[in-house]
Parts: C-alpha cells; sequence; structure tokens
C-alpha cells in the first residue's frame, strides 16, 4: 500500500501543471455536488415543502438578481481581461469590484424607499432580499479571485476556499435549522448558508482591494462594461429560461410545488457539471481541429460524448422513483412526473453547447443572443398559459418544448455564423445526433410506464 501511495505520488510530481489544475478542479466540482446531493435528504425532511420551497424561490432570484447586481463580470470579459491587463490583474479586479459595489449601492437606493412594492413583486421579505444583495457581491468577490487563481494554475488556494466554504455553511445551516422554530427554518436556513458566504467574501474583497489598490480605473471600466453590457440580454434569457419555472410555480401553486419542481429539477440536472467538465476539456481539442483544418475529425468525437451523456441522463431516469424515495422522501414523490422531460432538457442543452462552441470560436455573439431570447420568451409564455390551466407538472415539458427549439435554433445559427467560414459542417453526425435524441426520448417516456 505505501509503494502503491508513493508510486501515486511520484506520477502526480510529474503531471504538468495545467493538468494537476484540471483534475483537481474536477474533484473539486465533484465533491461540492456530493456535499448538497448527501444533505438534501436531511433538509428535505426536517423541513417542510412551502420551508423548502423558500429555499427554492430564493435561489431563482438569486440567479436573476446576480446578473443585474454583477453583469456577469467574472465571466464573459474576464478571462480576455487577464490577459490584456496581464501586468496589473490585481487593479482590473478590484475596479471590478468597484463597479459591483456601485450597482449594489444603486439597487439599494432604489429599492428601499419601495420596498414593499418590490417584496410583493418578489414574495420574499425585506431581510432576504438584503442578505441576496451581499450575498451575490460577496460571491462575485470570490468568483473574480478564484477566477485569477485559475487562470495561474494556483489551484490549492482555491479548492481550500471552495470546499471551506461549502462544508461551513452546510454545517451552520444544519446547526442553525436544528435549533430554530418551526415556522422559521426556511429563512433560517436561507440566512445562515448567507452569512457563511458573506463572511468569506469580506475577507476575500479585502484581500482584492488591498493587492489592487483601486476601486476605479476608467480604462478597466470602460472594459469590463463595453464587453459585458452587449451579452446581458444572453445572461438574462439563459437565466430566466433555467428559473422561471419555480419563479412561476411559486406565484401560481405556491412554494410547496415549487419546492417539488426543485427537487425534480435539481436531480434531473444533476449531470450538468458532467456535461461542463467534459465540454471544458473537449472544447480546446475541437478548436485546435478547427485551426488545422481537421474538424470532420470532431463527427465521431462528438457522436460519442453525446452517447455517453445519454446512457448517464438516462440511468437518473431509469431510477427516478428510488432516488426520490431516498433523497426526499414520500412527500416528494410527485417530482418523478417531471425528471423525464428535464433528463431531455439537458441532452438538448449538450447538443446546444456543441453548435455554440462554434459560434463561440468565429466571435458570432449576436447570433447565440437572439437563440436565447426566443427559447425564454417561449418558456415563460408557456409557462403562463399551461400551469394555472394544468397543473406545475407542465413546466417540466413546456421546459422540453423551449430546449427543442434553443438547440434548433443555434444549430440555425450556426450555420448563418460560419457560411463565410472555411468550416465543415460534416464535423457534426446531425443525422445520428437527431437518431440518438429520438431513442433517448422513447426510453425515457417508456422508463415512465414501470413507475
Amino acid at each position: 500500500m505505501q509503494f502503491s501511495m508513493k508510486s501515486i505520488k511520484e506520477k502526480w510530481n510529474h503531471f504538468p501543471l495545467t493538468a494537476k489544475a484540471s483534475v483537481t478542479y474536477a474533484i473539486c466540482s465533484i465533491l461540492q455536488k456530493c456535499i448538497g446531493f448527501i444533505t438534501m435528504p436531511l433538509f428535505t425532511r426536517i423541513m417542510s415543502q412551502d420551508q423548502y420551497g423558500e429555499m427554492t424561490v430564493y435561489s431563482s432570484w438569486a440567479s436573476i438578481f446576480s446578473i443585474i447586481l454583477t453583469l456577469n463580470l467574472a465571466y464573459g470579459s474576464f478571462s480576455p481581461a487577464m490577459i490584456k491587463f496581464e501586468k496589473d490583474r490585481e487593479g482590473y479586479i478590484s475596479s471590478v469590484q468597484g463597479i459591483c459595489l456601485t450597482l449594489s449601492v444603486i439597487f439599494f437606493i432604489i429599492y428601499l424607499p419601495f420596498r414593499q412594492i418590490w417584496n410583493d413583486i418578489l414574495r420574499i421579505p425585506t431581510i432576504l432580499v438584503i442578505f441576496l444583495v451581499c450575498e451575490t457581491f460577496a460571491l462575485n468577490s470570490i468568483n473574480i479571485w478564484s477566477g485569477k487563481k485559475r487562470f495561474e494554475y494556483s489551484y490549492k488556494s482555491v479548492v481550500v476556499v471552495t470546499l471551506g466554504m461549502s462544508f461551513l455553511s452546510t454545517a451552520v445551516s444544519i446547526i442553525a435549522v436544528l435549533l430554530s422554530q418551526e415556522h422559521v427554518k426556511g429563512y433560517v436556513r436561507i440566512i445562515a448558508n448567507s452569512v457563511t458566504i458573506i463572511l468569506f467574501g469580506i475577507i476575500i474583497f479585502t484581500l482584492n482591494t488591498i493587492h489592487g489598490k483601486k476601486m476605479f480605473n476608467k480604462r478597466y471600466w470602460s472594459y469590463a462594461l463595453k464587453f459585458n453590457i452587449p451579452l446581458l440580454a444572453y445572461y438574462f434569457s439563459q437565466t430566466i429560461f433555467n428559473q422561471s419555472d419555480r419563479i412561476m410555480i411559486d406565484h401560481y401553486c405556491g412554494k410547496g410545488q415549487a419546492a417539488i419542481y426543485g427537487v425534480a429539477y435539481n436531480l434531473a440536472m444533476i449531470m450538468t457539471f458532467v456535461l461542463n467538465s467534459i465540454n471544458n476539456s473537449y472544447v480546446p481539442w475541437f478548436y485546435q481541429k478547427i485551426k488545422e483544418g481537421k474538424e470532420e475529425e470532431n463527427a465521431k468525437i462528438s457522436l460519442g460524448i453525446a452517447t455517453l451523456m445519454a446512457v448517464l441522463i438516462f440511468s437518473i431516469v431509469l431510477m427516478a422513483p428510488e432516488v426520490i424515495l431516498i433523497m426526499s422522501g414520500e412527500k416528494y414523490m410527485e417530482a418523478i412526473w417531471i425528471i423525464p422531460p428535464v433528463a431531455i432538457s439537458l441532452l438538448l442543452l449538450f447538443y446546444s453547447q456543441l453548435f455554440i462552441n462554434v459560434q463561440f470560436f468565429y466571435e458570432k455573439k449576436k447570433l447565440l443572443v437572439y437563440a436565447s431570447i426566443s427559447a425564454a420568451v417561449v418558456n415563460i409564455i408557456l409557462n403562463a398559459l399551461l400551469i394555472p390551466s394544468t397543473s406545475y407538472v407542465a413546466a417540466g415539458y413546456t421546459t422540453m418544448i423551449s430546449y427543442i427549439l434553443f438547440a434548433f435554433m443555434n444549430y440555425l445559427t450556426m450555420k448563418v455564423a460560419v457560411r463565410k467560414e472555411n468550416f465543415s459542417l460534416k464535423s457534426l453526425n446531425i443525422k445520428a445526433l437527431i437518431a440518438l435524441f429520438c431513442l433517448f426520448c422513447l426510453f425515457c417516456f417508456g422508463a415512465m410506464a414501470l413507475y
């Protein structure tokens, strides 16, 4: 055993730094997901559906407000900025924090005088809105700090902070919920998690500010805003696309049904981190093949990855009743009927990513916005029509329909994007991908008969 461990350590030491960072980040991401997956049965049992639904609705609004309060500056412009401003990365980071701090202050100026009106719209109290804003700002500071560390392959500190925050916030939340009174467990769960993130964020924000020494730099502000503001329509549409279901279910059916849908959606989308990990490794290879004019080699690879994703996602669909029963208990068993259509949506999301990768390579971002907005609008309209007249289960099918449209439109926009480029459409075996999708749908809906 000692020899084996020593051998593994020696091999690890000879790994390239980039490979070490990639493997470590992948393991870190898996552990993060495991923490949430393992603790879900506890929270669904010590909290009522309405209380669990409060957390679901809060998380949905947090995703939307993150774009408003941060403009997603930890993404989009961030990686190019780390290259463009390589000699003053710390200065750029502290300046970006200045933008987000300004946006947070402006939001409070608008929100506080009319808070009751806003609270009625959001369906959450003032105290949670305040924590939502502070948590969003804290997470942004952490994200831009870890983004710089990841860019430099300085992975150890990122892993320590990421896992430390995940473990601590989960532990504090469990203890706080167990010790709290019955009628406030939902709010306590939200606040306990938020406080932990805010404390980590304050520390990182302070370090970023000390190292960067500037909260305003005209050049940095101009670059970040000009890059990210045109992408806001895409970011908003994607977030609304993913979060509007739960918000609209809460509005039409109540927090209890939003909780059931949230459980089903989270379980069906549990393979998202696998999708992201595969895509992060696959994209550099694919882009290199495009540069070499050998993109047609991608046809078999992309089909193979799609098949692997289909098998992994179907395993969740097949075991949905058992997984829901173990993870959430009998009171959430209705969620099984939502999992198949949402699982189909995940495979469509992977297909869409195949097409989006090509658009990003040729920097055709405007076309991407049209596809995202169209799918988001269709999703909202279908939800407004079907949820009140049928039930919250309809949201799973509106999501699936919207993702079909999203994938189809991204395929069309990809064709437009490469029309004037020396790119072969044979790099994607569309007929085989469609056949795989049809077979996957047949298996998923067939599995429902076994429920």
